[in-house]
């Protein structure tokens, strides 16, 4: 998965490892995802030196994670920061906390931008991240 990795930032290494996990996943579980969590995520990550990196996730149709905008349209387009994102797949931060006090903007469906700590939660369990 070394195609979604962006050097500099902490989310590449996440992103990759959920990657891992979807591949791992077996058809059912991969469709099982896809049927609860039905979005495809764009995430907008800054790193401390300022840079964007953007990353897709598609748990619409194709239950994968790859780099760059997403292709269709994005359901939720999440901005935050790089750390904001480490905290939140680490458990240490909860979504809708972070959005509460801005450290996370959505634009497009903001139900379905809560789906990502569920996302990332059962990605860990998978990838042990």
């Amino acid at each position: 998965m070394s195609d979604i990795k962006v050097e500099g930032f902490q989310a590449s290494e996440i992103l990759s490892a959920v990657a891992g996990a979807f591949a791992g996943y077996s058809e059912e579980e991969k469709k099982a995802q896809i049927k609860k969590t039905n979005g495809i995520f764009e995430l907008r990550v800054k790193n401390k030196e300022g840079k964007e990196a953007v990353w897709t996730i598609d748990l619409k149709k194709t239950g994968t994670v790859y780099k760059g905008e997403a292709k269709p349209k994005a359901d939720v387009t999440i901005i935050l920061s790089d750390d904001v994102l480490s905290q939140l797949a680490a458990g240490k931060l909860d979504g809708q906390k972070a959005f509460m006090t801005g450290k996370l903007k959505t634009k497009g469906n903001v139900m379905l931008a809560t789906k990502l700590d569920g996302v990332l939660k059962s990605a860990k369990s998978k990838a042990k991240l």
